[in-house]
């Protein structure tokens, strides 16, 4: 159980408390609203950069990190399709630290040229590293478009194209900055051994001034229903033929969600999953074979992926996974069990560590209700054989799937 307070501050600004006494640590975690979904599908890779560009300078701190780690602070962050997250760790004595840099870089960046070319050779760099310069690293460049036609999840995060990151100019940035960096697109937890009015305190004196301002949220439009399936071949130096499909699935806020990622665990969760036990071990047509869900708020991907064993064609594959498929229906409620332990498991264990809670505490509070957090596991007991097998009729069907075919030169 994750105890929690909760309070708002008059610009908007959304305050989560985690007390925890028994923490010398203190965590602040300030999750935007905005993620690469919310980009003009023309100007990609915003929501990427900008992660860069709010550890590059603000308004009154030339250097982010310099300042923090003279307190004994780490940070680091991260950018989704729905959200980019920024978390800094600091002894408890050293608190107000924390909350002077990140307020500083919620009321204005620092907007410099040199900043904004620096870090988007960097992001280039990184572009070039992870999508085109490793092996299979252009499956997502590919897949998204294919499986999503008007969702803006068709392009990753960091971006549709280089040409995007690379014409960025600071107007745009500016722009981007006003439109979701504000208080009240916001979520700020602190977790540790604070009290509330302390807390309280704190917020009011280095956030409350920052005045909200108008956001002009883009409108995401919604994917219509896959009713055919959709296939696309690539060829490349690789060291193996591989397969990728792709299926609809429920996003993250529906009761159908954890059905899904259970389905996805009990397929390709590990060495003891279904795909693994036929496609790799006893067919030995597969040399990897797993599956996951992409869990993002709207509706997603339960992605199934694959190397090809030598000399195994994409037929024989594809029929190795039909049986898998049917498989499923025979299913035990073992294996239900078994996985439902799994994702318990791995929630408790999570909630171990003290940044971890704020992380989920911010999802959550983001999802609509911070109680989630403590919900979660009630919600995967409560998945039944019946809710499964009802998913495996929705979910596993061709005209609901993607499939890439990743053929080595």
């Amino acid at each position: 159980m994750i105890e929690f307070e909760k309070f708002k501050l008059p610009n908007g600004l959304e305050v989560v408390l985690h007390q925890d006494k028994t923490s010398s640590l203190v965590c602040l975690n300030m999750l935007y609203k905005v993620g690469s979904k919310n980009e003009d599908p023309d100007k990609t890779g915003f929501a990427h950069l900008f992660e860069h560009l709010m550890f590059g300078g603000s308004k009154h701190v030339p250097n982010f990190d310099t300042h923090l780690q003279a307190v004994g602070g780490d940070n680091n962050a991260f950018t989704s399709s729905d959200i980019t997250n920024y978390y800094t760790t600091v002894p408890k004595n050293n608190i107000e630290t924390s909350f002077w840099l990140e307020s500083d870089r919620m009321l204005a960046l620092s907007f410099e040229e040199e900043i904004l070319e620096r870090e988007k050779s960097i992001v280039i760099e990184e572009f070039k590293q992870r999508y085109l310069n490793q092996p299979y690293g252009d499956v997502w460049l590919e897949l998204s478009p294919e499986a999503y036609q008007l969702h803006p999840y068709r392009w990753p995060t960091i971006g549709k194209e280089i040409s995007h990151i690379e014409n960025i100019n600071m107007q745009d940035v500016k722009a981007f900055f006003n439109n979701y960096y504000a208080p009240s697109n916001a979520i700020l937890v602190i977790a540790g051994n604070v009290t509330l009015s302390e807390t309280q305190r704190l917020c009011t004196k280095w956030f409350a001034p920052i005045e909200d301002h108008t956001t002009n949220k883009r409108i995401i439009p919604k994917e219509p229903k896959q009713t055919q399936s959709r296939h696309i071949d690539l060829k490349a130096q690789v060291p193996q033929n591989a397969i990728y499909k792709a299926y609809h699935v429920p996003g993250r806020i529906s009761n159908q969600y954890q059905v899904n990622d259970l389905l996805s665990d009990i397929l390709g969760r590990g060495k003891s999953s279904l795909l693994h036990q036929i496609g790799v071990k006893k067919s030995q047509m597969f040399s990897s074979l797993s599956s996951y869900v992409t869990g993002s708020i709207d509706p997603g991907l339960m992605i199934i992926s694959g190397r090809l064993s030598d000399n195994i064609t994409f037929e024989n594959a594809e029929k190795t996974l039909a049986n898998a498929f049917q498989e499923l229906s025979t299913q035990s409620s073992e294996s239900l069990k078994k996985v439902k332990n799994m994702a318990a498991s791995s929630i408790t264990f999570g909630e171990i560590d003290l940044l971890s809670r704020a992380m989920s505490l911010a999802y959550s509070t983001n999802l609509g209700n911070t109680d989630l957090v403590n919900k979660e596991i009630n919600i995967i007991e409560a998945v039944t054989e019946k809710d499964l097998k009802s998913a495996i009729h929705k979910t596993l069907l061709e005209s609901n799937c993607t499939t890439l075919y990743y053929h080595k030169n």
